[in-house]
């Protein structure tokens, strides 16, 4: 047989190429398979790998048809698990067929992913425990087809008297995408069309919902018992349907980062569907239910809410700050109730401001130096359907109910003083359609120093340390 010129340059170049490439090359797949048995070597069970190799060129590391089944019947599967890059130092990561089944107490948990993507990791074999284990550091992580399940009772939450438990909880994400991986922070969290469902869970019994996009920005204190903090959370298009609870939420966003002297939270189009968990509830309850629904949302079983939450802070001096609030809540031909402040506060002795206000979780132990505290409350149709239905209840007509409404004012006036005489005689203009607004203005003396947790325990203390004014609209 003649073989060309040209055929036999190709090969010789071909041979060139391969020889100093062979040892490499068969170093990597050893060292990825030692690696992946040392992974599973603290563990009692077995380990099978179908095939492990490298590209011929160099530059990607293979495995596939991993098992490992332990002997208490964890089982971890991989179909394809490969290497890009410089094994010691990868570009990334790829595993495709992900399952991960653990059983414990009787109940088997099981995680699977279609396909799972590691960018930059600081290692090239992860943890079965979870890619987010072992002080793992990583660009990127992405996961599609993302399905998180367990057979029986789980519980999410064990602190407080009653802890709070799932029976059954199913999770499927489409696909997540997670940045800038340490072992303790996370900059960016972003999941897409997710949905879940469970039994038995606390107050709204079984059900389900979906949601369409949770975004996390600044998680932080990952390993910390306390629970970890995000400086930003939103969440778009939640859809809930459940025994007990039926709505549906367009978005919501909580900017937990005081650090930069602001905060807040925003409620958008919170759909309450009043008719339908009527329906759902028990024969007994339907009733009283149904008379709250009519006094809420005029008889259409909808009570649609929008709220925001604004506060922020400036620093006055090194322990003193002014604590700016503003807050609005609307409930759709109901009511709008407003809440603005302005305070300066003491902080903790040997606090800086800025530390405090990116850490704090209440202000509790926080002292008032007196301010200024303005709150409205705005009919929208609520007032005007009240005394019908109260008057219904306890069997009178609606002019016995307000004229008993006025006499318990003026009584309680009696008791608390001439502002609360107006507040609750201002109540009593609004259902009669006299007023659409009520103000009150609360001063705090200038200089006084106030426990915020001691005024919200003993709100009877408010008329001795508060000065108020009250009127309507």
């Amino acid at each position: 047989m003649r073989l060309s010129r040209t055929f036999l340059s190709r090969l010789a170049l071909a041979m060139a190429l391969s020889v100093p490439l062979a040892g490499p090359a068969l170093a990597d797949a050893e060292k990825f398979e030692a690696d992946l048995r040392a992974l599973f070597a603290d563990r009692p069970g077995e380990l099978t790998i179908g095939e492990v190799s490298e590209s011929l060129l160099g530059g990607e590391t293979r495995a596939k048809d991993l098992e490992y089944v332990s002997e208490r019947g964890e089982r971890v599967q991989v179909d394809r698990y490969v290497v890009e890059g410089n094994y010691d130092d990868p570009d990334q990561v790829v595993l495709e067929g992900l399952k991960v089944t653990e059983e414990e107490d009787g109940q088997t948990g099981t995680i699977t992913a279609r396909r799972l993507v590691v960018v930059e990791p600081s290692r090239p074999v992860l943890s079965p425990r979870g890619v987010l284990a072992d002080d793992l550091e990583a660009a990127e992580l992405t996961a599609e087809g993302l399905v998180i399940e367990r057979n029986g009772r789980t519980v999410l939450d064990a602190a407080g008297e009653t802890p709070r438990s799932v029976t059954n909880p199913r999770l499927t994400v489409e696909h997540l995408d997670v940045r800038d991986i340490a072992p303790t922070t996370i900059g960016s969290l972003e999941a897409t069309d997710i949905a879940g469902s469970g039994e038995a869970f606390g107050e709204i019994g079984d059900g389900e919902f979906t949601l369409g996009t949770l975004n996390i920005k600044g998680l932080r204190d990952l390993n910390s018992q306390a629970g970890a903090r995000a400086d930003r959370v939103e969440l778009k298009n939640l859809d809930i349907e459940a025994q007990r609870l039926a709505a549906t939420l367009d978005r919501l966003l909580v900017d937990g980062d005081m650090a930069d002297g602001a905060g807040s939270l925003r409620l958008e189009s919170l759909d309450l569907d009043l008719a339908r968990m009527i329906e759902l509830a028990p024969a007994e309850e339907r009733t009283r239910l149904r008379m709250m629904s009519n006094v809420l949302t005029g008889g259409n079983g909808h009570l649609a809410l929008d709220a925001a939450f604004d506060g922020q802070w400036e620093a006055l001096d090194d322990t003193r700050a002014m604590l700016l609030g503003e807050s609005r809540v609307t409930a759709a031909d109901a009511f709008r109730w407003t809440l603005d402040s302005e305070t300066p506060a003491r902080l903790p002795e040997g606090v800086d401001p800025s530390t405090y206000f990116a850490e704090v979780d209440g202000l509790d132990d926080v002292t008032l130096l007196g301010g200024e505290i303005e709150t409205t409350l705005t009919d929208l149709g609520l007032f005007g359907r009240l005394p019908a239905v109260i008057a219904t209840s306890q069997g009178m007509s609606e002019d016995e109910f307000m004229a008993q409404a006025r006499t318990q004012a003026k009584g309680l006036g009696s008791l608390f003083g001439p502002e609360f005489a107006t507040l609750f005689g201002g109540l009593v203009d609004m259902m009669e359609g006299k007023a659409s607004e009520l103000v009150v203005h609360f001063t705090l003396p200038e200089g006084d120093e106030q426990e915020l947790d001691a005024l919200a325990d003993d709100p009877l203390v408010l008329p001795s340390k508060l000065s108020m004014q009250v009127h309507t609209r």
